[in-house]
């Protein structure tokens, strides 16, 4: 048995090595460029809609009036809360914080820039999996970019191919990003602040998992529906709270971040400069748009028109990364401690405690519990209908309990290998998603101008 263990700790670290080589080229400058890219031209080719239609999205997005009559599985907040408590994660804390120690503080301008644009990406990815989506023998819908790569491309082949392929990525990333890199992160935390034993955390985390994910979609609904309204507050409201408290150094810190955004890093690091390619790829990570994650949890909801769920999808990534985001780095900024030495939810933790004492070094640790769970929902749905893609409903059920196991297996094993395996898919999964994006960027265009008639015409009304 020592022999093994041996053998896996030395397989571990050379894969780890290895991967992190392959990760590094993956999330480098071609693919980030691309995200990018994409956005920009999709705000270009939607006359800048996500700053037009954004009090009328967020309107949308917090409304009772939610359309009982049309197919879906969930109504427009559900599909949006899913969608967030996948994206809200370790990423608004400890990716946040890396972005920084990485890249400076201008690091923190380039995740705007990123969220600003890629509202336009999650919008016409919202747009397509609903007009792709299909009902499957439960009167479940299923959607995402494999259903609009292979439904909306020409070339049925290609868009077969390309389907295939991101729903593989997407399966295998699940396991990593949305699974135990969240429960070894909890795990972790608690650790540190309260010596809970990861054994513990693993077991609580995966049976709290399991009575969720089992129900499917209508209970992961359910449950994000008031989950994480109430922890999207509990870390808003103190990182504001404190903010509040210290507004006398908030011109200072936004200054800063804008000054460090066009000097130093920012020009000299290359193709991209390192400010710039942190602030991009956390961004990224932190609202996923672009990587086609999001739009499998939109083709779900109950809506008459694929660009109405668009608009509320679209709210996600401000919510994720002008909001949250900008809280936590605004206070690293402000702490001054982000050339300490310390990382990640370290230094999060660090800064609200340099403000708030002891209770500032709670909300960091109570907000990366709710964080993670949340995540670990999400993530399993976009896993399981990627599975359903490949393998149809007899896998789903199986991938399930293969899921919830390795929530505990995340929390007490630490496999970097795996971790920066499905580090890898996380990022293949844009490349068919932007494919489709791009070839499917006219249709996005004629849903969304008949849509806005509509929504004229209502508003007219008064409905």
């Amino acid at each position: 048995m020592e022999y093994f263990w041996s053998w896996l700790t030395k397989v571990n670290e050379q894969g780890a090595d290895v991967l992190s080589e392959i990760g590094g080229w993956v999330w480098g400058p071609p693919l980030l460029l691309l995200l990018v890219g994409t956005g920009l031209y999709l705000t270009f080719r939607l006359i800048f809609l996500q700053f037009r239609a954004l009090p009328y999205a967020l309107k949308l997005s917090f409304s009772k009036n939610q359309d009982q009559q049309s197919k879906g599985d969930i109504s427009h907040f559900q599909a949006l809360t899913t969608a967030m408590a996948a994206t809200i994660g370790t990423g608004n804390i400890a990716g946040v914080a890396t972005a920084v120690v990485a890249g400076g503080p201008g690091a923190v301008f380039w995740m705007w820039i990123t969220a600003l644009v890629g509202m336009a990406t999650k919008y016409a990815e919202a747009l397509l999996a609903v007009k792709y989506r299909v009902e499957n023998a439960n009167g479940e819908m299923a959607g995402g970019p494999m259903y609009y790569l292979e439904r909306g491309l020409h070339n049925k082949k290609l868009g077969r191919f390309l389907g295939v392929l991101f729903a593989i990525f997407a399966s295998i990333a699940a396991f990593g990003i949305g699974n135990m890199v969240q429960s070894n992160t909890a795990a972790t935390s608690l650790e540190e602040s309260f010596s809970i034993s990861p054994v513990i955390t693993g077991v609580v985390f995966a049976l709290l998992a399991a009575l969720v994910i089992i129900g499917g979609i209508k209970s992961i609904g359910r449950v994000t529906a008031y989950f994480v309204p109430v922890m999207g507050a509990f870390y808003i409201l103190g990182g504001l709270l404190l903010i509040i408290l210290h507004v006398d150094l908030v011109p200072e810190a936004i200054g800063f971040i804008f000054h460090d955004a066009f000097t130093g890093q920012a020009v000299t690091g290359g193709l991209l400069g390192t400010v710039i390619r942190y602030g991009v790829a956390r961004g990224v990570f932190s609202n996923e748009a672009g990587l086609g994650s999001a739009p499998i949890a939109a083709a779900a909801a109950r809506t008459d028109y694929p660009a109405r769920q668009a608009l509320v999808s679209m709210t996600q990534v401000f919510i994720d990364t002008i909001v949250v985001c900008s809280i936590t780095g605004i206070t690293i900024v402000m702490a001054d401690q982000w050339d300490s030495g310390l990382d990640g939810s370290a230094l999060t933790s660090a800064s609200f405690a340099h403000f708030l004492g002891t209770a500032g070094s709670y909300i960091v640790t109570f907000g990366i519990l709710f964080f993670t769970f949340s995540t670990i929902l999400g993530w399993s749905y976009y896993g399981e209908k990627s599975v359903f893609y490949l393998m149809g409903e007899k896998g789903v059920k199986v991938y399930r309990y293969i899921f919830i196991v390795f929530v505990f297996v995340g929390a007490v094993v630490s496999l970097d290998v795996v971790f920066h395996f499905s580090d890898v898919m996380n990022g293949l999964m844009a490349f068919p998603n932007l494919i489709g994006l791009l070839a499917l960027s006219g249709i996005v265009v004629t849903e969304t101008k008949s849509f806005m008639k509509i929504a004229k015409e209502e508003r007219n009304s008064g409905s």
